[in-house]
């Protein structure tokens, strides 16, 4: 594996975005400290903090921050040599999809160590950016795949599936009787291991997901504060209005002026 650049805690504000039609030469890894809004198959998906983002190479990139909010990651531009990429795939780490991980803290400590090793004058670098690639990967594998605590086995990469659905498009309607129905699982048992896995409800975190949205839609466009509960999903704006509100401490009028 070539490491052909590295950026530890790189922060920008408000206005960042990156534009590549046609990719980059090498692999791309994001470890993201804030959210983030991706383009992928012409839709914008809110990915979360906290989350790991493989972009392959040569593949568009299109990324940027949350309108008005700083952004925040830490990345490594890569190749793979020789066998490398086979055995990356026997990890079943998916291209271009947000996975969040509760072990971000780590995995940015091993982008801290990759790039102290990329200036090192060690003969033993190149050998160390290895290892610590390879936890990157490793863990992210963990995730995916050895829930351990959290959940069993197969029910964790599930949840997260589902987790990931709410979050990429909030505006769709869901229900408990649906998740359950996805992850194979009764009602009462979906409910009780997503609140085990995430601690929050379903429910909770799909409202969270649509609040998220809002405020991006808020900052972003010019479309009244009815148009934006349609878009989230709501059918009736006093019932948006007042979960936002319970959320964030303000009406969404007052927060499109506060970020103004």
């Amino acid at each position: 594996m070539i490491i052909n650049n590295v950026g530890f805690n790189h922060r920008h504000d408000g206005d960042f975005f990156i534009e590549r039609p046609n990719g980059y030469g090498d692999f791309l890894l994001l470890i993201l400290k804030t959210d983030a809004v991706f383009t992928l198959e012409n839709k914008d998906i809110i990915v979360p903090k906290d989350s790991f983002f493989l972009y392959p190479q040569g593949m568009p990139q299109y990324y940027r921050c949350v309108p008005k909010h700083e952004f925040a990651n830490d990345w490594v531009h890569f190749q793979f040599e020789a066998d490398d990429e086979a055995e990356f795939m026997k990890r079943n780490i998916p291209y271009a999809k947000g996975i969040t991980t509760p072990h971000a803290e780590f995995l940015s400590w091993c982008i801290k160590a990759i790039a102290d090793e990329f200036t090192s004058p060690s003969p033993y670098a190149y050998e160390n950016m290895q290892h610590y690639m390879w936890l990157i990967f490793n863990r992210v594998s963990d995730v995916i795949n050895l829930p351990a605590e959290k959940a069993h086995g197969a029910e964790y990469e599930l949840l997260m599936t589902i987790r990931h659905k709410i979050y990429a498009e909030p505006y769709v309607p869901r229900s408990i009787t649906w998740a359950a129905h996805e992850v194979r699982m009764s009602p009462a048992s979906f409910q009780y291991y997503y609140k085990k896995t995430f601690d929050i409800t379903f429910v909770q975190d799909f409202i969270n997901a649509k609040t998220e949205y809002a405020k991006m839609l808020l900052t972003s466009t010019n479309l009244n504060a009815h148009e934006i509960a349609e878009k989230c999903g709501y059918r009736n704006y006093e019932h948006f209005a007042r979960q936002f509100r319970e959320r964030c401490g303000i009406t969404p009028l007052d927060y499109r002026r506060s970020k103004q």
